[in-house]
């Protein structure tokens, strides 16, 4: 599960009548470009400047998007918390939210399935987003529910996921052969 991209539109509140919003919107950029080049810190400490001016979504979710690359998970945690309280139908800081708990040490995968399924119901046609959600809940051995992700996802273009479903429905064979042999053998022991 790949984090996605920065957002390098202007943030949608900013009204640009108020001279801090300006500012604010020009030290996101200039934090975009040092991100775009690779330099982390420096596009951190834009995002950071930018929040300083004025709280924004925009800075927040690329801040976290920064400290994810730069594996510090538990901060991109909080800085995609924040973008989210002030932006909160961000399917994009969901699916990020999503694999920071998945690779959190230890893992979350409740939390990631919370956000994944937040993120499906703001954007129901990216393909993507069913895909990670049908592999987490692969994990999660809910397989009934993750060829129905699965199969959005094929819809939606991802061919690899055919496999995925395939996948999940000899899962499901599986356990059914292993319950019923099971019952054959706890009644056979009961005959004895």
């Amino acid at each position: 599960m790949a984090v996605q991209t920065y957002a390098t539109e202007k943030d949608n509140s900013v009204s640009f009548h108020d001279p801090t919003e300006q500012e604010a919107q020009r030290f996101l950029e200039l934090g975009t470009i040092a991100l775009e080049a690779g330099d982390l810190e420096k596009a951190m400490e834009h995002y950071r400047k930018s929040l300083e001016v004025r709280e924004n979504a925009s800075a927040y979710y690329n801040l976290g998007v920064c400290q994810y690359q730069d594996q510090d998970l538990e901060s991109a945690i909080t800085s995609w918390k924040e973008a989210l309280r002030l932006a909160p139908d961000s399917p994009d800081a969901h699916t990020n939210l999503a694999s920071a708990y998945i690779m959190s040490k230890p893992s979350r995968p409740d939390l990631a399935l919370e956000h994944l399924r937040t993120a499906a119901s703001q954007s129901p046609d990216d393909a993507e987003i069913h895909f990670n959600l049908g592999a987490v809940l692969e994990a999660c051995e809910e397989l009934e529910e993750a060829i129905e992700a699965y199969k959005k996802a094929v819809q939606g273009g991802i061919e690899r996921a055919e496999q995925n479903v395939r996948n999940c429905m000899a899962k499901i064979m599986s356990a059914r052969l292993d319950v019923e042999n099971q019952q054959k053998a706890d009644a056979a022991a009961k005959d004895k």
